[in-house]
């Protein structure tokens, strides 16, 4: 079959998703529809729906679109049948019943952002960074009954540069996916899947590492950690959702902090930790066991994020604060 032939339906919501099918569209597969979520509730009252950034683009090159709000609804699994697809494609997008990824004669396989077995779950990026890793990369799969563990098709391994964020991770991430999701889908096409059962990558299930949904606490900088963690963490979650601390008067008084950016700085000294340490014009230290992290990018609340001299010259007070531990 040619990849004219060979009916696709596509599946994603974010922005790492696009990539992969900007990707088939433009190499000209034949996608034959789209399935993303629902429009979201945007501004204070709700009243303005947003499309996802899949439907953006879906949208803009005409392709069709659904959005079912459950897909196990009747209605959507006719509309899916009716789409013929003889494969599935996911990328970034939810959690499939078995009457959807079992439906396509070819099956469904999903693209992750992580290399697989490591990091199964919803966040293998950002963790990959939080966790000090040196390397990660992408993983197609053929989806199964079980979350992450299907069988690999196709694996492509990236480096983590002790610089990088979770940002920059995720953008090369997603240039790199888009090729993988056309690399896999030329192999079944030329019938040359030979799927490798996920167990044979290791040895020891006690050495895989998870991948759990980030949320607001999971962000909490815990100052008792050494300077190499604390930084990971930082990157690890810089540009969303931001690692965050509080700023502690004397007086009770409590501020939110996010950190995007920082710099770890190794050193022997006798400062409590959660100190704060500045010149008042262009550098914030916080004093840890093993040194310091300086701080580069911040957000306090209700504030726009400002690089350290912007900050400073706004925030003249915060020598007389420390973080809380």
């Amino acid at each position: 079959m040619k990849k004219e032939d060979l009916r696709i339906v596509y599946m994603g919501t974010p922005d790492f998703a696009v990539e992969s099918l900007r990707a088939l569209v433009e190499g000209g597969y034949n996608v034959v529809g789209v399935i993303t979520m629902p429009d979201k509730p945007m501004g204070r009252h709700g009243s303005v729906l947003q499309p996802s950034a899949v439907k953006q683009y879906a949208v803009s090159v005409g392709l069709p679109v659904l959005q079912p709000e459950k897909l196990k609804d009747e209605a959507f699994l006719e509309e899916l049948r009716a789409l013929r697809a003889d494969l599935q494609i996911v990328v970034a997008f939810r959690m499939l019943p078995e009457v959807v990824w079992n439906m396509p004669r070819l099956g469904t396989f999903n693209l992750h952002a992580s290399l697989l077995p490591q990091y199964r779950g919803a966040a293998p990026i950002n963790w990959a960074v939080i966790n000090g890793d040196t390397e990660t990369g992408v993983t197609t799969f053929f989806l199964t009954h079980e979350i992450d563990t299907g069988k690999i098709i196709c694996q492509k391994h990236l480096p983590i540069a002790d610089t990088d964020d979770v940002g920059t991770v995720h953008d090369a991430l997603m240039a790199m996916g888009a090729g993988v999701v056309t690399e896999t889908v030329d192999l079944l096409l030329d019938g040359k899947t030979d799927a490798i059962p996920q167990e044979e990558f290791y040895k020891d299930a006690s050495e895989l590492r998870p991948a759990p949904k980030i949320f607001k606490d999971t962000c909490h900088i815990d100052w008792n950690q050494p300077v190499k963690k604390i930084y990971d963490f930082i990157r690890g979650l810089s540009p969303y959702p931001a690692a965050w601390t509080e700023l502690l008067s004397a007086d009770g008084k409590r501020l939110a902090l996010k950190i995007y950016q920082a710099e770890k700085r190794p050193a022997e000294h006798n400062f409590p930790v959660g100190s704060i340490h500045t010149d008042h014009k262009s550098y914030i230290d916080v004093a840890v066991k093993d040194g310091f992290l300086r701080l580069r990018s911040l957000q306090l609340a209700g504030k726009k994020r400002m690089n350290i001299t912007d900050f400073l010259n706004g925030f003249k007070q915060i020598a007389e604060y420390t973080v809380g531990c």
